[in-house]
C-alpha cells in the first residue's frame, strides 16, 4: 500500500536552537498518528512543517494526490498548497478562533469552505452546514450564531465542522482538546474519534496528554529536544515504553 502521506528527514532550526532534526516517517490512508512530548519538544513545530505553515530547513513531504501520485507538498506552488488545505488537507489549531472567522455566522464558517472549492447554489451550501452542524452537535437553530456566542468546546466542535465538510483525507490536528474542561475533553474525544473512523480519516495529533492518543491514535512518535526518540504502536509505546524519556512521561501521567 503506497503511504498517504511520507516525511523524510525533515528539519528545522531556529538560530542555534532546533526545532525537529531528522523526523522521518510513513502515514497510511486511514491511520492515526499521534506526536507526543513536553513543551518545547518539538512536536508543534514539527507539525506547522509539515502542514505547510513553517519552511523546513531540509527534508521532503510527500503526498499521494489524487491526480499525480507522491508530490512533495514543500515545492508545490502556493496556489497548489492553497488548493490542497482546502480539499484534501484540514488543519485543528489548539484555540479555535484561530480556525473560525469570528464574524461570520456558524452556518457562514462551514459554507466558505464548501465556496472555496467551488459550491455556488445557497441552498446546497445551507443544507450541507446543517448537516455538519448536526454532526458535530450543534443545533440548527444556532446556525446564523456568531462563534463569539459559543462556549469554548462549541467553537472546537464549528472548527471542525468547518474543516471536515470538504472530506479531506488528511487531518493535522494541533492539541485538539488543549484548553478545554475536561468533560468538554470527553465529548469532543468521543465525537473526533467517530468521525476519524466514520470518514476513513488520516490524522496526525500533536498533543501533550497522553489519554487523547490512546484514545485516537494507531501508533505514537515520543519526541524529545526536536528528535523522535521512541515510535510504535500506540498501546506498546505506552504500556511499555522502552526509552527512558517515554518511561518518564508514562509514568509522570501514572503519579498524577
Amino acid at each position: 500500500m503506497t503511504p498517504l502521506l511520507s516525511v523524510r528527514g525533515l528539519r528545522k532550526t531556529y538560530g542555534g536552537r532546533i526545532g525537529c532534526e531528522d523526523v522521518s516517517f510513513d502515514l497510511y490512508p486511514g491511520e492515526v498518528m499521534g506526536i507526543v512530548g513536553e513543551s518545547g519538544s518539538g512536536k508543534s513545530t514539527l507539525l506547522n512543517c509539515m502542514a505547510g505553515h513553517l519552511a523546513p530547513d531540509a527534508g521532503e513531504v510527500l503526498f499521494d494526490t489524487r491526480d499525480r501520485g507522491p508530490v512533495d507538498t514543500l515545492r508545490m506552488s502556493e496556489p497548489e498548497r492553497r488548493m490542497l488545505g482546502r480539499t484534501d488537507w484540514a488543519f485543528v489549531h489548539q484555540n479555535a478562533r484561530d480556525g473560525l472567522r469570528m464574524s461570520v455566522s456558524a452556518g457562514g464558517n462551514v459554507g466558505e469552505r464548501l465556496m472555496a472549492v467551488g459550491a455556488r447554489h445557497y441552498g446546497d451550501i445551507r443544507g450541507k452546514a446543517l448537516d455538519w452542524l448536526d454532526r458535530v452537535e450543534i443545533a440548527a437553530d444556532r446556525v446564523d450564531d456568531r462563534p463569539s456566542a459559543f462556549s469554548g468546546g462549541m467553537q472546537q466542535r464549528l472548527q471542525i465542522a468547518r474543516n471536515l465538510v470538504t472530506g479531506p483525507r488528511l487531518v493535522f490536528m494541533d492539541e485538539p482538546t488543549g484548553g478545554l474542561d475536561v468533560s468538554v475533553q470527553a465529548r469532543l474525544l468521543d465525537l473526533l474519534r467517530g468521525l476519524v473512523r466514520e470518514m476513513g480519516l488520516s490524522a496526525i495529533i500533536v498533543t501533550h496528554d497522553l489519554a487523547v492518543v490512546r484514545l485516537l491514535a494507531d501508533r505514537i512518535m515520543v519526541m524529545k529536544g526536536g528528535r523522535v526518540v521512541e515510535a510504535g504502536l500506540t498501546d506498546q509505546v505506552l504500556d511499555d515504553p522502552q526509552h527512558a524519556y517515554s518511561q518518564l512521561l508514562v509514568s509522570s501521567v501514572l503519579q498524577v
